[in-house]
């Protein structure tokens, strides 16, 4: 198990009056790059047929200049970069998935993690689907498109399927019948919006996906809301789910969404400042100076300097051409990465009382290198502020948080966690403090991985139901 959280995976979709949707994707995509660096894949609709490219990588290893030369030009297009919750990671994991019918072809990218997808591959297959893939997101695209044999529009096809999924689902789907559509759970887990510019419109998961492709961001998609959008750009809304409860991914503001985004009604970047003020509040501590772990730590750590008047410092140098350490397939390989990825200051970390600043623990023992690099640069003393609240539970929702067993919340308790870590105090943000730090969220929030309340009673399916 990897002690560092892996992010969700990153959507988008554009129409636009020129032929230039799939560099506007390809743009896109680098931008949403934080979700997702497993697996890249832009779908393009030229004359009535879907083609794509698709692979494992970071966005530009998987659209080299060659292959992005090679991409058709078209006014329709959709991408997707993915991490795997479910499924290994494989080229045939890789997303759009893109699924043949009697009808035509569409082509989708979802984010979120379905916790009943394998009750519905076992009925597809018994109707006669095949499968090559091993995760959710293909049993998603096939159900739509057998839902699309029986109905004249995909949309009614699209909101048939949704009907019948349950979890966590942000959905882009491409179709030969020159449409695309967004859909968004019921619950709204996962993040989706839309945009638009003079040429056309777009979906994207977060706002600052439509920032870098150029479109002005219009307004976040509701809970159970699909939106379709023709080759001509026009905008079509409707609600075909609903829900009696809403359990929007708080996460996705502590770590998963780009602080320049806006997510639900909030910036992400007010947020995790929030956050910061609120540990300040409630785990006040003598120090010296305050410095975050970045990038996740940073803003957090304004907010905490902010409000505790201790001098906001930075600790450390991030070498920005190490990817992220859980891309390493071995421990080794990752231990390395953390050392080369985050060097101390140590003319200002020595003789120094720091108020460490980051946001989460899973297991502990990146937290414990961090903390030992900088005490052997001098610090005095290092005081741990986490911008989550301890995790205690599984996510089924998309979220890479293991079993309960591995996490290290459920075996220590917080003095003896700071102990084993090597830090002189360690205060993690309350439930109720990170919600009131994200009070300005339209949505409720799932606080699942914390407390172990979901919004759905997920019964006896399991996120690992492909693995």
């Amino acid at each position: 198990m990897n002690d560092i959280l892996r992010e969700e995976c990153g959507v988008f979709g554009a129409v636009t009056n020129s032929d230039e949707a799939a560099g506007i994707t390809y743009n896109a995509l680098i931008a949403l790059q934080h979700r997702g660096q497993e697996g890249a894949g832009i779908a393009v609709l030229k004359n009535g047929s879907i083609l794509y490219h698709k692979d494992i990588g970071l966005v530009n290893e998987v659209f080299t200049p060659q292959v992005l030369e090679h991409l058709p030009s078209a006014r329709m297009a959709i991408g997707h970069v993915r991490y795997s919750t479910t499924g290994t990671n494989s080229r045939e994991n890789a997303q759009p998935m893109v699924t043949e019918y009697l009808k035509g072809r569409i082509a989708t990218a979802h984010n979120g993690n379905v916790v009943n997808a394998a009750e519905i591959k076992t009925k597809l297959k018994e109707y006669g689907c095949d499968f090559a893939a091993t995760n959710d997101s293909e049993v998603v695209s096939s159900l739509i498109a057998y839902e699309a044999l029986s109905k004249e529009e995909i949309e009614d096809a699209v909101a048939e399927a949704a009907k019948q999924l349950r979890g966590a689902f942000s959905l882009v789907v491409l179709s030969s019948k020159n449409k695309l559509i967004a859909i968004r759970d019921p619950w709204g887990f996962r993040p989706l919006c839309i945009g638009k510019n003079a040429h056309g419109a777009a979906i994207a998961s977060e706002s600052c996906a439509l920032d870098s492709a150029g479109f002005d961001f219009i307004r976040d998609i509701r809970p159970g809301e699909m939106v379709s959008i023709d080759d001509s750009g026009n905008v079509k809304s409707r609600m075909v789910l609903t829900s009696s409860h809403i359990g929007f991914c708080i996460f996705e503001y502590v770590y998963f969404s780009r602080p320049d985004s806006v997510v639900d009604g909030m910036t992400v970047y007010e947020a995790r400042v929030n956050m910061g003020r609120q540990l300040a509040k409630e785990y006040p501590v003598d120090a010296d100076m305050v410095c975050g772990v970045p990038d996740s730590g940073l803003e957090a750590a304004v907010g905490y300097a902010e409000h505790s008047g201790i001098p906001l410092v930075s600790g450390f140098v991030k070498n920005r051409y190490i990817g992220r350490s859980f891309i390493f397939p071995s421990q080794t390989q990752r231990d390395a990465a953390v050392r080369l990825k985050l060097n101390p200051l140590a003319c200002n970390v020595a003789g120094k009382r720091i108020v460490l600043v980051d946001d989460s623990i899973v297991r502990g023992t990146t937290s414990a290198k961090i903390i030992r690099s900088l005490k052997h640069a001098g610090a005095k003393e290092v005081h741990l502020r986490i911008s989550s609240p301890p995790f205690r539970h599984s996510c089924h929702f998309g979220t890479d948080i293991d079993s309960e067993e591995n996490l290290i919340a459920n075996h220590l308790s917080i003095e003896e966690i700071a102990e084993q870590i090597g830090a002189d105090s360690l205060g993690f943000i309350s439930i109720e403090g990170l919600k009131a730090a994200c009070a300005g969220c339209n949505l409720q929030f799932c606080t699942g991985c914390f407390s172990g309340l979901y919004p759905i009673d997920i019964g006896r399916h399991t996120k690992s139901q492909f693995e």
